[in-house]
């Protein structure tokens, strides 16, 4: 099972941050621009939360709110949960699904190193599969 480490030296997205003043409109800007799903809150380089596409569609659109005038801080998720780079895909997996997030901060020594999505995840899930099924069928033919 391939580690967080591994998924992310795999990975050529950029990592995408923004600061808790930001407006969100300046975060969906930067998501767009990316092509991600969340940006990560940094504050004098701590990371503070994570907002997402969820959090925009419910605690912006939904509640009537403007983007242009909406700090990032109002409807960002904090404490932002976690994982290690020495964690494994499955694992991550569980905890998303445990806990219904698509994005994980990967954090080592309090320095962010990344972010896997659910994408990411299932992905390397599903090539481990493949690997593993043509292993199997050539132990079988052989």
């Amino acid at each position: 099972m391939r580690s967080v480490r591994q998924i992310l030296d795999g990975k050529d997205t950029p990592l995408v941050t923004v600061s808790p003043q930001d407006s969100v409109l300046e975060a969906l800007k930067r998501m767009a621009e990316s092509s991600v799903g969340a940006v990560l809150v940094m504050d004098g380089g701590e990371l503070v939360g994570i907002m997402t596409e969820r959090d925009y569609a419910r605690k912006v659109v939904l509640q009537g709110r403007a983007s242009a005038s909406t700090p990032v801080s109002a409807i960002m998720t904090s404490p932002v949960r976690t994982v290690t780079p020495s964690q494994r895909a499955r694992e991550c997996m569980q905890l998303m699904t445990e806990l219904r997030f698509r994005h994980l901060p990967v954090v080592e020594d309090g320095v962010l190193l990344g972010v896997v999505s659910i994408g990411d995840l299932l992905k390397t899930v599903i090539e481990e599969q493949a690997e593993e099924i043509d292993q199997l069928q050539a132990y079988i033919a052989s």
